[in-house]
């Protein structure tokens, strides 16, 4: 089974072409969504609180996400010291995940392949690509936020040009209006990719 990493930058659209490729019987490891899983372990608790503070969670133990988002916003260093504490889990996770399907690749989808130096634990990285004013305003309809912050947070990750080079397959999804078009490239992807098992 082909391990193939698909990532890109804020309001690319990473997560809809991810649906697609689910369409086609594609297993999609969602990082964002088990990395938060994480933070309930019973290992991993004491060592954010220690470091960052109990108003990482609330009173029924649950995640403070606004909290602790606005911590590793501003602090470079306590960002750094979250990603070190729970990337090594996340990849363990997903080498187990990967252990429970049936299909000839599966994707792990995240917006930091390059940034964490993860690509060397992929058979490929396909990036999701979209131009920066469809990126602001998909982000700033979704999150109901102004241009100014969407800037700030693209400002944090590599730009675009960078991953585009690193990446073994490219996708173009700058129309939210054409899925034909957007679903001929993933065809074409998956197909290249089964080719070569």
């Amino acid at each position: 089974m082909k391990r193939i990493a698909i990532t890109g930058n804020i309001g690319s659209g990473k997560t809809w072409v991810c649906a697609l490729f689910e369409r086609l019987g594609v297993p999609v490891f969602y990082s964002d969504t088990e990395t938060k899983k994480l933070y309930a372990l019973p290992e991993i608790k004491p060592i954010i609180t220690q470091r960052l503070g109990d108003s990482c969670y609330d009173e029924q133990g649950q995640l403070n996400r606004a909290f602790l988002a606005q911590l590793i916003f501003h602090n470079d260093a306590d960002r750094r010291f979250v990603e070190q504490t729970l990337y090594p889990k996340l990849t363990e996770w997903f080498s187990e995940w990967c252990k429970k399907q049936n299909a000839p690749y599966v994707l792990f989808e995240s917006a930091l392949i390059f940034e964490k130096k993860l690509e060397g634990l992929f058979d490929a990285v396909i990036m999701v690509s979209a131009s920066d004013s469809t990126r602001i305003r998909r982000v700033t309809q979704r999150d109901h936020c102004d241009e100014t912050v969407v800037r700030d947070r693209m400002k944090r990750q590599w730009a675009e040009k960078l991953k585009i080079d690193r990446s073994q397959y490219l996708i173009l999804h700058d129309s939210d209006d054409d899925d034909d078009e957007l679903m001929r490239q993933i065809l074409h992807i998956d197909a290249c990719i089964k080719d070569e098992i």
